[in-house]
């Protein structure tokens, strides 16, 4: 063979060794893009929703008490329902807030507060006390509840809502006072006022 056509020859063999490459590179590729292959499983959108504690009362936005010109031995009571319509079972507790007093006449107006059933009005008409556990929740002097029944954890009350999707569950508290007979001339002019809250939170 001639030097010229050994030179030809070897010019045709690289130049077909080019697109052999060229395929096999692409070949490498297709191989890579589709090795894998995948799947997948979903379940539907998760969702949460807290429940709720509600209360409610018939107060109107009354005062349950606006006693004036009392005197020694003065005495009266008023009712009042509460209402729970939240979906969770909850506890009820009553304290006191905003307290005051001028001339110490706290200290000789004693309170009484009874949990029950059936309160048609303020004035306690068909009131039942409570048998199971005891109806009174509290007795003793204004100026007391107020220092000691300051917060749900400190609270009165033994009502225990038990919720649910159609809970509509009332108590009725009946709430008397008596100013002592024995106040003297030293509580004259004397005055006392407090708020009462009802509270519930979920058990």
């Amino acid at each position: 063979m001639s030097v010229r056509s050994a030179l030809r020859n070897k010019r045709l063999v690289a130049a077909a060794s080019v697109p052999v490459a060229v395929i096999a590179s692409g070949a490498l590729v297709w191989q890579s893009t589709y090795a894998a292959f995948s799947d997948t499983t979903t379940t539907p959108t998760s969702n949460w929703s807290t429940g709720t504690v509600k209360l409610a009362d018939n107060d109107a936005d009354t005062a349950l008490f606006n006693a004036t010109n009392l005197k020694p031995g003065a005495t009266g009571a008023r009712c009042i329902n509460v209402t729970s319509t939240g979906s969770l079972a909850s506890t009820v507790k009553l304290y006191g807030t905003g307290f005051a007093s001028t001339k110490s006449l706290g200290d000789v107006i004693s309170l009484k507060v009874e949990e029950g059933t059936g309160a048609t009005n303020a004035a306690c008409a068909g009131f039942t006390a409570d048998t199971a556990p005891a109806a009174t929740i509290f007795t003793g002097s204004l100026a007391s509840f107020a220092s000691g029944r300051t917060d749900f954890a400190t609270g009165a009350g033994t009502w225990a809502p038990a919720g649910g999707a159609s809970a509509n569950e009332t108590k009725s508290y009946r709430v008397s006072y008596t100013l002592s007979a024995g106040a003297t001339n030293t509580y004259q002019a004397g005055t006392a006022s407090i708020g009462l809250t009802w509270e519930a939170q979920n058990s």
